[in-house]
Order: structure tokens, then C-alpha cells, then sequence
């Protein structure tokens, strides 16, 4: 299965690991579907390490600290699978602690930073058109939608 995260910086494809972390596809899938995601910023940026999306606080309007919220549940980490390095392009569930995470994600630079990330978030989808997208992303960008294709 694969996505389209359309930004207001381009296009990113995005294959996801449906046989490593099939629970955390199917959570991020589903949100797209419903339209979660459409209109919320990237709310934290760090130059070589991570952009990271998802909360529904950084929606124009909403009054949260982006970066606080998420869908109102939480899901389990999936660690044991396979592809669960961070290295560049990788899509990766932000939490709080093991087994809290819910929407926010983030996309990995590059592999330089993002080593003591393995095996703490699931890895779950990686870039594998637009990587150059990654690196245009600056904090209040936006996520235009996310399209399962």
C-alpha cells in the first residue's frame, strides 16, 4: 500500500510496511481516509533529524499547543518487525512513552541523528519519491492531504 502526502512544499510517495507494523499502517491509513490530516501543519522541525505532523492543534483556529494533541486513543508501538531503522525518508510514530501514540508521525532526514530512535517508534512507511520535499519543510508548512493510494 502506498500514500501521497501532498504539501505546500510538493509531493512525497510513501511506501508503508504493512507486514512490519500492520496495526500502526491501518491506525495512519485510516486517519488519512477520514481526512484527518488535511490542513494541519508540521509543527516541529529540526534541520538533520525530523519533520513531524500529525496534531490536530497546529488546524488553523484550533486553540491546543500544537504538538500536544492527537485522535483521542492511543495505539501500541510494533517494534519487532522488520525496517525498523531510522534512516532517511522513513515515516515514524511520535509518542509521549511506549505505546501512546496516536497521530502525530514524523520523516526522517537523513540516518546522521536518528539511530537512538530504532527500536523506541515504529517505523511504519518511508519516502520513496520527493525526498527532496523533506528537506524544503520549514515549521507552519502544511499538509495539504494525505492520499491512500
Amino acid at each position: 500500500m502506498n500514500a501521497l502526502i501532498k504539501t505546500s512544499k510538493g509531493d512525497m510517495k510513501v511506501e508503508f510496511y504493512d507486514k512490519d507494523a500492520p496495526n500502526t499502517v491501518s491506525n495512519f491509513v485510516k486517519l488519512a481516509q477520514e481526512g484527518y490530516y488535511d490542513g494541519l501543519k508540521w509543527h516541529r522541525v529540526i534541520p538533520d533529524f525530523v519533520i513531524q505532523g500529525g496534531c490536530p492543534n497546529s488546524r488553523d483556529g484550533e486553540s491546543g499547543m500544537a504538538g500536544t494533541g492527537g485522535p483521542g486513543y492511543q495505539i501500541d508501538c510494533e517494534l519487532g518487525g522488520g525496517n525498523q531503522h531510522h534512516d532517511r525518508g522513513v515515516l515514524s510514530m511520535a509518542h509521549a512513552g511506549r505505546n501512546t501514540g496516536g497521530s502525530q508521525f514524523f520523516v526522517c532526514h537523513s540516518r546522521a541523528n536518528t539511530g537512538h530512535l530504532d527500536g523506541v517508534h515504529t517505523c511504519f512507511g518511508k519516502v520513496t519519491e520527493g525526498l527532496e520535499v523533506i528537506d524544503a519543510i520549514v515549521e507552519g508548512d502544511s499538509i495539504d492531504e494525505i492520499r491512500v493510494i
